[in-house]
């Protein structure tokens, strides 16, 4: 590791390392912290990374200690990096005033609206300086990463993956906000951080984006049917419809029973590692 990493956190994992980091980001013009699990592969080479962001109100911990993804990741060699989900001690006016909206809730792009772009700037943060960071200072294989994310999260890696071609070789979601610019969460957090112009929404909003030709390497979506949230806030059936009509490949599976929290993500969060795996690692999944 490099000066500008300071370790907070180590522990062994499955024959590997659960870590946590702070580092003092220039994009967000403050401390940001991630989880960081390196598998026991990673000690002889290099091995792909994904990406997991996580959703509204989380931290960089949430995914490492509730998700159970060390496990499968530690069989299939992927090193695991779970930023938190927005800057933190900011000092900004309503930062702690809503649970979707303000600390824990940056949905992963730029602010362009004061007082919020002086700070929320997770875009750039997640794309450039995160990712410069993780794959100069781990052993990653080059070219070997991935994305995805749960909820705002999974909102995150579908647009970011999407604004950004090419730098993502996987994606997948679990229960994603797939058309934030049509539903609460994403009206209230576009219209705070980028102003009342909704013509601006579409860039950070997935099946505008898709309609408009962004693509995606296959995409996997796993969704469940007792989620409270599904019909207001997440209508994985916009995803489906404007996939279907321009051609990308999905694989949107619905799951009764299952709700919107971590005991979801933990039941199908090892399927979601082999779906990078085996575009990360061919053959090796």
């Amino acid at each position: 590791m490099t000066s500008e990493l300071r370790l907070l956190s180590e522990h062994a994992c499955f024959g590997g390392l659960q870590c946590f980091f702070e580092h003092d980001a220039e994009s967000t013009g403050t401390p940001m912290r991630f989880g960081v699990y390196l598998p026991p592969q990673a000690a002889k080479g290099p091995c792909p990374v994904v990406f997991y962001l996580a959703g509204l109100t989380c931290t960089e911990e949430t995914f490492a200690i509730k998700a159970g993804a060390q496990r499968e990741a530690a069989r299939l060699g992927l090193i695991l990096v779970s930023p938190d989900t927005s800057p933190r001690g900011t000092g900004l006016e309503g930062a702690d005033a809503a649970w979707d909206f303000g600390h824990g809730a940056g949905f992963y792009l730029d602010a362009t609206v004061a007082p919020w772009a002086s700070h929320f700037r997770m875009e750039r943060y997640i794309t450039q300086e995160l990712h410069a960071l993780v794959t100069t200072c781990l052993p990653v294989l080059p070219g070997a990463v991935g994305l995805m994310g749960h909820s705002m999260g999974g909102h995150g890696a579908l647009t970011l993956a999407l604004r950004h071609p090419g730098q993502y070789r996987s994606v997948s979601a679990l229960a994603p906000i797939v058309a934030p610019s049509q539903v609460p969460w994403g009206r209230k957090a576009f219209a705070g951080y980028l102003g009342p112009d909704e013509a601006a929404w579409a860039a950070h909003d997935a099946c505008a984006l898709i309609a408009a030709g962004g693509r995606l390497p296959p995409l996997l979506v796993d969704q469940g049917l007792a989620d409270k949230f599904l019909a207001e806030q997440l209508q994985p059936e916009r995803l489906e419809t404007v996939c279907r009509e321009v051609g990308q490949d999905l694989t949107l599976r619905r799951h009764s029973a299952y709700d919107h929290g971590y005991y979801f993500v933990a039941s199908f969060i090892a399927e979601h590692l082999q779906h990078h795996a085996r575009l990360l690692a061919p053959g090796k999944a």
